[in-house]
């Protein structure tokens, strides 16, 4: 008899960890769950502006954009003028050219760009837009709504860029309801 207390009190004094791992693990990951959700939040999500739209509004809108910008590349141009390249030179790990980029000058900067039919006419009445950008942020934009026509071109205001870096400078033509084109360029500020 006294045996059989012996080992009922062996037998309660033997613990058993199971349920405080179980619990252990829950409050890791109830932990980890919280501070990715805290670090995701504060980080910035920003916008691609491609066609000088939200993504939204050119993804809903996206085959009538390429149909209109085909109809406007088969008899329009357009050609950004007086400014200086940047001569890029090839990754030689990726088979992708990279493509020259306009330089910036840190201050004022005017762009100006030329729209003309296929036989080299100079288009007066287009309505032109013209929206300066950085990769990756919105936060820096610079959009002018009405580009005005000066001397055979459409010339924008002074845009002061101060902040070395990459840019990129879109431009948006409306000849009618059905022909709008699109021009990018790459451009760079040196620090």
């Amino acid at each position: 008899m006294n045996n059989k207390m012996n080992s009922k009190i062996d037998n309660k004094s033997e613990k058993t960890y199971w349920p405080h791992m179980i619990l252990g693990f829950l409050l890791i990951g109830i932990t980890l769950g919280y501070w990715t959700v805290k670090h995701a939040v504060q980080m910035p999500v920003q916008e691609v502006n491609e066609y000088m739209l939200k993504y939204q509004q050119a993804d809903l809108g996206i085959n009538d954009i390429l149909e209109k910008k085909h109809a406007f590349d088969k008899t329009y141009t357009i050609k950004l003028n007086n400014v200086k390249m940047m001569v890029m030179t090839d990754n030689i790990n990726s088979k992708i050219p990279q493509p020259n980029a306009v330089t910036l000058s840190k201050g004022e900067n005017h762009f100006s760009y030329t729209v003309t039919k296929k036989d080299g006419t100079v288009v007066s009445n287009a309505k032109v837009s013209f929206l300066l950008t950085r990769p990756h942020t919105v936060k820096d934009d610079v959009m002018i709504e009405e580009v005005p026509f000066k001397n055979g071109m459409y010339v924008t205001p002074s845009i002061d860029i101060q902040k070395p870096g990459r840019y990129t400078l879109q431009f948006r033509a409306k000849i009618d309801d059905n022909s709008v084109g699109y021009a990018e360029e790459r451009a760079y500020l040196k620090p």
